[in-house]
């Protein structure tokens, strides 16, 4: 024997990686509530959302958040915009 370990034998003791979490700021799917939000912090081991435009933040675990597209991340942005709008009225 070597005392080489084998590529399995090595993957089964590397810790296992978290998953991708999009960045504070981006705007992401919380797929458990079909919801958009804007990623305001990540703490305790949870993801802290807010709806476009402004509103309650909710939490979300880390595995239920995922990135969203270009085109749907521009929408959203507009929608907050025109919210910003309507409340400076």
């Amino acid at each position: 024997m070597t005392g080489i370990s084998s590529p399995s034998s090595a993957r089964s003791s590397a810790p296992s990686t978290p998953p991708s979490v999009p960045e504070i700021g981006t705007m992401a799917r919380d797929t458990s509530r079909d919801k958009v939000g804007r990623v305001m912090a990540h703490l305790y081991g949870t993801v802290w959302l807010r709806p476009p435009g402004g509103g309650q933040e909710w939490t979300a675990r880390p595995e239920d958040v995922h990135p969203i597209s270009a085109s749907e991340s521009l929408s959203q942005r507009v929608a907050e915009a025109n919210q910003r709008a309507r409340n400076a009225r």
